[in-house]
């Protein structure tokens, strides 16, 4: 399957990215390449073959989630540059654009 110079601009174009024409074309083989290595796996016969689910067999041992007080409300407060009785005060970060 060959991929056209109008599908990797488009797909630059949904990624927001930009490529020169060296670049364009550089990025055309590359992905020629691989949907190649995609097809490849079209020619096999993977008739009973069960879908991999895991890598390994190995499972992570995790500890048990406990819910603990670290830090209270005011020792979290006590540095704070500029603090209400429970919150920070933030400066505001969004502008609301007027008609």
């Amino acid at each position: 399957m060959k991929i056209s110079l109008d599908e990797i601009r488009h797909l630059a174009h949904l990624a927001r990215l930009e490529f020169s024409e060296e670049e364009m074309q550089s990025m055309q083989g590359d992905m020629d390449k691989i949907l190649g290595f995609v097809e490849k796996i079209n020619e096999l016969d993977l008739e009973g073959v069960e879908p991999l689910v895991y890598l390994s067999e190995e499972r992570n041992v995790l500890r048990e989630d406990v819910s603990e007080t670290v830090l209270t409300k005011d020792e979290a407060l006590k540095n704070a540059p500029d603090k209400d009785s429970d919150y920070f005060r933030v400066p505001k970060v969004l502008k609301r654009e007027e008609d």
